[in-house]
């Protein structure tokens, strides 16, 4: 495959945000390759010995186990050594693109699904799906619905690493004296256990959020009753339907029933679990190795949030492999980030350990993760939904969508009247977004 050159209709975007961070003097040509090198063979890279460079947000308690899986490519490999980059989310993403459009970028990063197709648009990342094909792998090794959502305007963006979801931890403890034997699955079941809890003296055994993770709960109480947060061309935001009002009105009545106190601080629903204060707690699975450490002698249980509406759902987020744009493409560092890709990818069971679901299914199928308590959630993975792929759209969750659940949440507005007037805040930010962007298509 021969190296590409292409001035991206969108390209003005990345190159204003070069300027900002970097001056004018550190902002190159915007001529940037958009392929991923020479194919890679069955040897995987057999080239002289390079070194990679490799940008990813991995801050937290999943850093380590990162690093360990590169120190152990590190040292399985000869000619390829890997240098890790590791930045906070937020600085990633701003300095990245300037980086890329300075012709000083990485040779591979780790991103979030969500963050996709605003990059893509950049012109940061470029297509990879012939260097799937070139890894080995095929969708079938993958999830279908996490494959779906790596692709957009025609192309797949990503490699999958992992899927994280939110889920159901309960305190077992409290479950048992309450005689409740298992987590509901169902909502009539959850509002029946919820019950029996009550009744056992746990006065508010289920606190309703009103910022993180209270989104995602919306999210995925809105997927469930079949409703999407935004159209398919990335225009309008659909989040105020009679499913979004549906969803969010279940959370306010979580408050309405006693069964959560009002005006729950960020973060005080998962320290209440912690402490035994309340008994089920939705929130995402990289909380796993937390509880481990922090609260040891807490019995606890693992499961998919209950199906409270017509269908099984729950959001879900992905890390994602991806190629950078060059502007001097170097051949050898681009068949040897692919090795590396392929190697991370396919050991990934020991990145499950850090609290995450791998995507490839040899992995999720392999022992080390099947003896993990988010096994637990893995049959259920094509349940999981992602985020669509449009262009900005974290933005446009967090200065709208996040503020309706808020609101109403706190009782402030009417589920309606918060999801109204936030939805018509999005479109204002949607149309100017496709401007920046240009046009979606998902697809």
């Amino acid at each position: 495959m021969s190296t590409r050159t292409h001035r991206h209709p969108r390209i003005a975007t990345a190159a204003a945000a070069c300027a900002l961070l970097l001056g004018p003097a550190g902002c190159a040509s915007t001529a940037l390759s958009e392929d991923t090198g020479p194919p890679l063979g069955s040897d995987g890279y057999t080239g002289p010995p390079v070194t990679l460079q490799y940008w990813n947000g991995f801050t937290g308690g999943d850093g380590p186990y990162m690093r360990a899986m590169v120190d152990e490519f590190n040292a399985a490999h000869d000619n390829i050594q890997v240098e890790s980059n590791t930045l906070g989310w937020t600085d990633f993403y701003q300095r990245i693109v300037a980086a890329v459009h300075a012709g000083q970028g990485p040779d591979v990063a780790v991103m979030q699904l969500d963050n996709l197709a605003t990059q893509a648009a950049r012109s940061v990342i470029v297509p990879v799906e012939d260097a799937i094909e070139q890894m080995g792998f095929s969708p079938s090794d993958f999830p279908q619905t996490l494959v779906e959502a790596t692709t957009f305007n025609g192309h797949a963006w990503g490699v999958p690493l992992d899927s994280h979801t939110i889920a159901s931890y309960a305190n077992t403890d409290q479950l048992n004296a309450a005689g409740v034997a298992a987590q509901a699955g169902t909502g009539a079941a959850f509002e029946s256990e919820l019950a029996a809890v009550q009744q056992s003296g746990v006065a508010e055994p289920f606190w309703m959020p009103n910022k993180w993770p209270a989104h995602l709960m919306f999210l995925s109480l809105l997927w469930q009753g079949g409703g999407e947060p935004y159209s398919a061309d990335g225009l309008t935001a659909t989040y105020n339907s009679p499913a979004g009002v549906e969803a969010l009105s279940w959370m306010v009545d979580q408050v309405k029933r006693g069964v959560s106190p009002t005006n729950v601080a960020i973060d005080s629903q998962y320290l209440a679990f912690k402490n035994a204060e309340t008994t089920v707690t939705w929130d995402g699975i990289w909380q796993i190795n937390d509880l481990r450490t922090t609260a040891p002698d807490l019995k606890w249980s693992l499961a998919p949030i209950p199906k409270v509406f017509a269908s099984p759902a729950s959001w879900a987020n992905s890390h994602q492999f991806v190629m950078l744009s060059q502007r001097e493409p170097d051949a050898d560092k681009q068949q040897a980030g692919k090795t590396f890709i392929k190697w991370m990818v396919e050991h990934s069971s020991e990145w499950a350990a850090a609290g995450m679901i791998p995507a490839y299914e040899p992995a999720r199928s392999s022992p080390e993760f099947t003896n993990m308590p988010q096994s637990a959630l893995s049959g259920q993975i094509e349940n999981f939904h992602y985020m669509p792929s449009i262009p900005g759209v974290g933005d446009v969750n967090v200065q709208t969508l996040e503020l309706a659940v808020s609101e109403a949440v706190l009782g402030r507005q009417t589920p309606q009247q918060a999801l109204d007037q936030q939805a018509a805040r999005a479109d204002d930010i949607l149309a100017s977004n496709a401007e920046k962007f240009g046009a979606t298509n998902q697809g």
